[in-house]
């Protein structure tokens, strides 16, 4: 029986658009802009930041030096965010109509401080309410100092909030993602462009 419903971000609740993001790079003046950004996991400083090796000032520093002199932290961080597009408010109120069916909700999320401290907080506020409001617990890559595929951001999450994998539903817009959290027990569908989450939900018993 599906108790919970665990929910990646970017490419299930979170719109985005990877092109985005390099093309506001090399407006920067950052060559090979292209190689530090994946689909579903990023390259170099920029997957420091997202594992939490590299803090904020360190990722602003090590970009000024691939960057243009006088480049500056927040034109940086436009850029970087520039990733996100938006949440529609419906996801939004579907999360919060399967919480109050009884379902417990849950964020597992490779992600990094600027971007959930800035632009992710801002889109989750935009329908009256906080991001906490729409999760009954939230682990991220930076804050754990893990990262999807590996097992143990999985580990963190089960072992933080009591979560029996077989009562759980996962996901994820990666299928990478979503075979490993099945290889320890959890139940998985891969979201596909141009789906909504809502039609992956388990029928009702």
């Amino acid at each position: 029986m599906i108790r919970n419903l665990l929910f990646d971000l970017g490419g299930v609740i979170m719109d985005i658009e990877r092109q985005n993001c390099v093309d506001a790079f090399e407006r920067l003046g950052l060559k090979n802009a292209d190689s530090y950004f994946g689909l579903y996991a990023q390259a170099g400083i920029f997957m420091d930041i997202e594992d939490g090796t590299a803090t904020e000032e360190q990722f602003h520093a090590a970009l000024r030096g691939l960057l243009p002199e006088g480049t500056t932290d927040a034109q940086i961080d436009g850029a970087f965010m520039k990733f996100l597009t938006g949440i529609p408010v419906e996801r939004l109120r579907a999360l919060q109509r399967l919480r109050a069916e009884g379902y417990r909700i849950y964020l597992l999320s490779n992600t990094n401080p600027i971007m959930w401290n800035g632009m992710i907080r801002s889109e989750f506020e935009k329908d009256g309410h906080r991001r906490e409001d729409y999760f009954d617990g939230m682990v991220t890559s930076f804050e754990a100092h893990c990262a999807k595929p590996s097992p143990e951001i999985f580990r963190v999450l089960e072992s933080r909030y009591g979560i029996v994998p077989e009562e759980t539903l996962f996901f994820d817009d990666s299928e990478t993602n979503v075979k490993a959290a099945e290889k320890l027990g959890f139940k998985g569908d891969v979201v596909k462009p141009g789906t909504e989450f809502t039609d992956y939900l388990p029928e009702k018993e």
